[in-house]
């Protein structure tokens, strides 16, 4: 499942703390190349007698960066979480959004870019994402998480391994199993260190039910 572009995230109450800042945001991973990002970031002196809560990495569907989701890192800090959103395709389409134009969602464009994605560099964003938020993204000395959506949901499971030091992954609607020959979250379940969240639908034709059995076979064997 991938959002419309013009899609809106809920609403789930009253802000608990003012946004004073958000907006987008380049970033540079370990490998050197420069993606785009956006950031919500809460004022954390909103409620200062109590914290804010844990900090959060947003890994975005198929699309990439999209309005949706810079929407979404604002309600996560309005409710007083730290947010940084991140875009996949900086390695093969360049850091600035705003060059790529309409055609670059059109299912053909996009499988292209997919397809030229490796672990290793979406390992090296989300690690550059999270050391952002740890950083300068209000969450020094936080529990850091990675929330994920359909692609952003598989690479969110993917994170729950030991190198990304993070607290806890959730992943909605991700495809578990090997795609292509790449190892999905199910071959890489005896990595996991992190408490893991997984969210799928039960008529969800992408991601059948013997890959979702497939996934937790795999988890209950490594405990």
């Amino acid at each position: 499942m991938c959002y419309e572009s013009d899609a809106v995230p809920p609403v789930h109450g009253a802000a608990v703390t003012p946004v004073p800042e958000a907006g987008p945001l380049v970033l540079t991973a370990g490998d050197g190349t420069r993606f785009a990002a956006f950031t919500g970031f809460a004022a954390f002196t909103a409620r200062p007698e109590r914290p804010s809560g844990a900090a959060v990495v947003v890994l975005p569907d198929n699309n990439g960066l999209s309005p949706f989701y810079e929407a979404l890192t604002v309600r996560l800090a309005e409710q007083g979480h730290p947010a940084l959103a991140l875009d996949w395709f900086g390695r093969t389409a360049g850091p600035d959004l705003r060059d790529r134009g309409p055609e670059f969602t059109e299912p053909g464009n996009l499988l292209a870019h997919l397809m030229k994605l490796t672990p290793a560099g979406l390992d090296a964003d989300i690690t550059a994402a999270t050391a952002e938020l740890r950083a300068d993204g209000g969450a020094s000395g936080r529990p850091v998480i990675a929330l994920g959506f359909c692609f952003g949901g598989r690479q969110a499971l993917r994170a729950a391994a030991e190198r990304f030091a993070l607290a806890g992954v959730i992943g909605f609607y991700g495809y578990p199993d090997a795609i292509n020959g790449s190892p999905g979250p199910t071959q890489l379940a005896d990595e996991f260190t992190a408490p893991l969240l997984a969210l799928w639908g039960g008529a969800d034709e992408a991601v059948p039910a013997a890959a979702v059995t497939g996934f937790e076979r795999a988890l209950e064997f490594c405990r």
